[in-house]
């Protein structure tokens, strides 16, 4: 009998367009209510967006408005410095 070889789910991050596992992303959730926040758990209801855990890929994506396709509304500024905030106290690079 073969060995079963468990499928890790890839996601693409919206900043550099690489393909990663999905639990090396953060995902960037528009909530039901229209809030859009960072969830690390990747859990939280909502459309969500994959971003590589970094500054840079967040700033590239706010560039290129990637968010703003992907979650098919604007994103205001003041999101975009929370959301970069956010992930520089959660100790991301």
């Amino acid at each position: 009998m073969p060995i079963k070889v468990k499928k890790i789910p890839e996601r693409k991050c919206t900043g550099c367009g690489g393909r990663f596992a999905k639990k090396e992303l953060v995902r960037v959730v528009r909530t039901p209510e229209g809030k859009i926040e960072l969830d690390f758990t990747g859990k939280a209801a909502g459309r969500g967006a994959y971003v590589c855990p970094s500054v840079s890929c967040l700033k590239k994506a706010r560039k290129a408005r990637r968010f703003e396709s992907a979650f098919e509304c604007a994103v205001p500024d003041e999101v975009y410095a929370a959301l970069e905030e956010e992930m520089v106290k959660h100790g991301e690079k």
